[in-house]
């Protein structure tokens, strides 16, 4: 077993503590207390917990995740977009978690945006509210007005928060290389690998840059809409840890009541709303994604304002063609297509279960291309679709999956404003330009340049490397590096039977040389070298019975 995780978990071993503890609590860390490693099972206490009789497995692990804090909390955000590793439904639970940190004291705000900015707070703005809009798990946001009496809002990062951060990101990737190299029924779920992929996203999100850069792309994409508005940033007013934007105020989607009382179009508001989302997805490429109630505003004038942009997806050409592939086969009901993308676009098991697959997905198909067109829920087929691809333990691209979880939270918000509303009608426009785009002969002329490009590149590379490797070959130097993976304990079993057989030969022969010295006429040596032979050749047996493996 692989001892590399050990030291990083001591060094943060009272934060471990922490972790373990409240896992515990909520009868979650059975796993832990089943890794091989004293040091890390030493760690393990069943907590004082509240009765968990009525909870479901999926209530526990939201609330273990929001009591361990931002980090956690994050990761479960993370993971509520991840229904095919997950599942639907703790995936909708996790949808959930919702950050509330306390705010900082305003003299450490104050502190922080000095140290940012590099100026006082007095000369950077005429006006700054010590109380927080909101306190979230990252940052805080606090109104304020500038020396021109344009109003702003301004995200300041909790002070300390990337440290801890960092920190929680170290246990997390040593726990997930603790599991997933320890415990089968966890490697499933390939724990190294979300960990990995939710470091990369939590420190993108940690740089409040990257939002900036977001709103400036979101508003010279919709420039020409005047139905839609985002905050505009003051780059000269911004860092990685502040951000400076425009102060949008009008009522959250989140209420309703308070829209209808305003005499707002709920109708018109939910398909405005949907139609920008799907120009973001269908015709940029770029969108926000986390249409959640709280981060739409219905202005004073109508006009649809969207915030909290920190994060977004992205679609390449290579995921906008998988995804036309996956609209024309559910269009045309051609369920093997369907499959066959799926498992093309997907990470596939060595051991598929390929005609069940087949079957499911014939059964979706079949179902969801009879009902009419009215009657379709989009979010219930695609949550579906995402549980056949999890039952077969098939991993999607985090781009796709993302792009699901957008658009079932899409057609959620929207059914808040108007319950009857169907999100497929909005998208079939959009279906057909990428069908039509899919067949044209300009994409494939596009195509066939890339692919000859390609070529091109080739034939330029391999005479030179085709010389060099005879080149190599000539001069002696030619090296070929083999790499194995998991034949330690086969090569330790054949060599072991080697030294066992020649043991067990070797002694017959001096049994029946009688070699001295003897007793009763049977060689001592050869008596014990036999005994020694078969005990080893039944050590030998038991391991590859159990295990494989000798050393176990």
């Amino acid at each position: 077993m692989r001892l590399t995780s050990i030291p990083q978990l001591a060094r943060d071993a009272n934060r471990l503590r922490e972790i373990v503890t409240t896992l515990s609590k909520y009868s979650l860390a059975d796993w832990i207390s089943r890794l091989d490693f004293e040091f890390v099972r030493s760690l393990f206490k069943r907590g004082e917990g509240p009765s968990l009789t009525q909870l479901t497995t999926e209530t526990r692990i939201r609330l273990a995740l929001s009591e361990l804090g931002t980090t956690f909390i994050k990761l479960g955000q993370m993971l509520s977009t991840r229904p095919d590793l997950v599942g639907p439904v703790l995936a909708q639970e996790l949808s959930l978690l919702q950050a509330a940190t306390p705010a900082d004291p305003p003299e450490t705000i104050r502190a922080s945006i000095e140290a940012e900015l590099k100026r006082p707070i007095a000369e950077l703005f005429a006006a700054f509210e010590d109380e927080p809009l909101a306190s979230a798990s990252i940052g805080q946001v606090h109104r304020a007005t500038l020396p021109d009496g344009q109003h702003v809002v301004v995200k300041v990062q909790h002070a300390g928060i990337e440290s801890k951060i960092k920190s929680d990101l170290e246990i997390l990737a040593a726990l997930a290389e603790l599991a997933e190299n320890n415990l089968t029924e966890l490697a499933q779920y390939r724990p190294k690998a979300t960990a990995a992929e939710f470091q990369r996203v939590l420190l993108r999100e940690l740089d409040f840059g990257r939002e900036e850069r977001n709103l400036r792309q979101f508003a010279d994409h919709f420039a020409s809409n005047p139905k839609v508005r985002f905050p505009r940033p003051f780059p000269e007013l911004s860092t990685r840890r502040v951000l400076t934007m425009d102060y949008l105020e009008g009522i959250p989607v989140a209420e309703p009541d308070r829209l209808r009382a305003a005499g707002v179009d709920l109708h018109d508001i939910a398909r405005r709303g949907a139609s920008i989302f799907l120009e973001m997805i269908f015709r940029d490429g770029f969108y926000h994604a986390d249409p959640h109630p709280g981060n739409l505003l219905v202005l004073a004038d109508g006009v649809i304002g969207m915030i909290d942009c920190g994060m977004v997806g992205r679609l390449d050409s290579q995921l906008r063609e998988d995804i036309e592939e996956l609209l024309i086969a559910v269009v045309q009901g051609d369920a093997a297509r369907l499959t066959a993308v799926i498992t093309r676009v997907g990470s596939v098991p060595s051991r598929l279960d390929t005609a069940g697959l087949d079957a499911d997905v014939s059964d979706f198909v079949s179902y969801y291309a009879s009902r009419p067109m009215h009657k379709l829920e989009l979010g219930r087929a695609l949550n579906e679709m995402t549980g056949i691809i999890r039952r077969y333990h098939i991993l999607l691209p985090t781009p796709i999956a993302m792009l699901i979880k957008v658009l079932v939270m899409l057609e959620g918000t929207s059914r808040l404003l108007n319950p009857h509303f169907e999100l497929i009608e909005l998208i079939r426009p959009y279906q057909k330009k990428l069908i039509w785009r899919h067949l044209s002969p300009r994409r494939r002329l596009e195509k066939l340049r890339g692919l000859y490009k390609e070529w091109e590149h080739l034939g330029k590379l391999l005479p030179r490397s085709i010389m060099n490797l005879l080149q190599q070959a000539q001069g002696g130097k030619l090296e070929m590096h083999v790499e194995h993976k998991r034949l330690e304990s086969a090569v330790n079993r054949l060599v072991f039977g080697m030294i066992t057989s020649a043991l067990f030969v070797g002694s017959s022969m001096m049994l029946s040389n009688k070699v001295p010295p003897e007793v009763y006429g049977i060689s001592i040596p050869g008596a014990l070298g036999c005994s020694m032979s078969l005990l080893q050749a039944l050590r030998l047996l038991w391991a590859i019975r159990n295990s494989g493996k000798l050393d176990q």
